[in-house]
């Protein structure tokens, strides 16, 4: 319990959509820069948000939340693809993903941090 209590993160919603943003710019993100540190910081963001769902037994609630809770664990156990425009995207699937699990917890209240 105690190691559960270290590991724990509060939700930031800023960070969310900092990290969500840097993904889906209009640019593409270069093949030097770290993508696999953008797919770290968004599975997070994925499982955060999906525990929260599931914590508040949203997906009993709204079929929505369900498909878009469904979607981002599917995402999110996805291994990035080797080729440089194969992994932009699925990093832009998985900031679409958070984004829109983001928007709808925020929609139903389940979250206050939605932009």
């Amino acid at each position: 319990m105690l190691s559960a209590v270290r590991l724990w993160q509060p939700f930031d919603g800023v960070a969310l959509l900092d990290d969500v943003g840097a993904v889906l710019d209009e640019v593409v993100p270069s093949e030097e820069e770290a993508l696999e540190d953008h797919a770290l910081r968004l599975r997070g963001h994925l499982m955060q948000l999906v525990a929260i769902a599931v914590a508040a037994e949203v997906g009993q609630e709204d079929t929505k939340a369900e498909q878009l809770i469904e979607h981002a664990r599917r995402l999110r156990a996805e291994d990035m693809p080797g080729d440089h425009r194969q992994a932009v995207g699925h990093l832009r699937r998985m900031a679409w993903s958070v984004d829109l699990l983001h928007e709808r917890l925020g929609a139903i209240k389940c979250i206050r941090e939605a932009a």
